[in-house]
């Protein structure tokens, strides 16, 4: 089978995938043995931006074999930049997407990061509602691991083989964290951030009408105003200008 070719669509650098879910998919599952070993980022305006003003973290970003567009305001410029096929592809949509298809196919899954308590929910869910095979679980410490506790956590993801690495550390943290262990890590390693707290229930998606109207981060804001507040004051107003000069 042909494989297909990705469009990617520069914003502020970043070169985005100008993909829609049906295309990622088939891209991953026509792919999977030659991708494994090497990472997806799951990207967004926030990533964008610190890539922006990052070149090593911009450089990590350009180096994944896809960086799909989740936040919509990505695919809305891409669209406009040329990619009339471009759409959403958000990590908890993409989550769902595999896993639905991962016992007809035989995947197999390993979690990476968050903590304990999450992976155990996580693991109630999946098993009850994907019937989902999962090689592996671990929660690393607060704190950057030693060589050997890295060597010791690379050797046990290997020794599950399994054909999925969600990483769940937050950006940039996962995505440096790939960086770092793509030829080591030997499935494909797939960031995507708070997926692991939406599928375990810690947390709940934003309506749809809210996902289509490019207001899920209000939603995410309204839950957990503290933490996000200035991150999407800052990094949501930075982007609209940088995008709006650069037109």
């Amino acid at each position: 089978m042909k494989k297909p070719i990705i469009s990617k669509c520069d914003i502020l650098g970043t070169r985005i995938a100008a993909v829609n879910m049906s295309v990622a998919l088939r891209f991953i599952k026509n792919n999977l043995k030659e991708l494994k070993g090497n990472y997806i980022c799951i990207s967004n305006v926030h990533t964008t931006v610190m890539s922006y003003d990052d070149t090593s973290y911009r450089k990590i970003q350009n180096e994944a074999v896809l960086a799909l567009p989740d936040g919509k305001p990505l695919s809305v410029v891409c669209r406009k930049k040329g990619f009339p096929e471009a759409g959403r592809v958000t990590g908890p949509d993409l989550m769902g997407e595999i896993f639905r298809c991962s016992r007809e196919l035989g995947y197999t899954h390993y979690f990476y990061g968050s903590t304990p308590e999450t992976l155990e929910r996580l693991r109630e869910r999946l098993e009850a509602e994907y019937r989902l095979s999962i090689a592996g679980m671990y929660a690393p410490p607060f704190r950057q691991l030693t060589q050997e506790e890295d060597r010791k956590a690379v050797e046990r993801i290997n020794q599950a083989r399994p054909d999925f690495v969600w990483v769940g550390l937050g950006a940039p943290k996962q995505e440096r964290w790939m960086y770092a262990h793509r030829g080591r890590v030997r499935g494909l390693m797939i960031g995507v951030g708070a997926g692991f707290d939406y599928f375990a229930g810690n947390i709940k998606r934003a309506p749809i009408w809210m996902q289509k109207c490019c207001l899920e981060w209000l939603y995410r804001l309204l839950q957990d105003p503290k933490r996000l507040f200035k991150r999407y004051l800052v990094t949501n107003t930075k982007f609209l200008y940088l995008v709006i000069r650069g037109r």
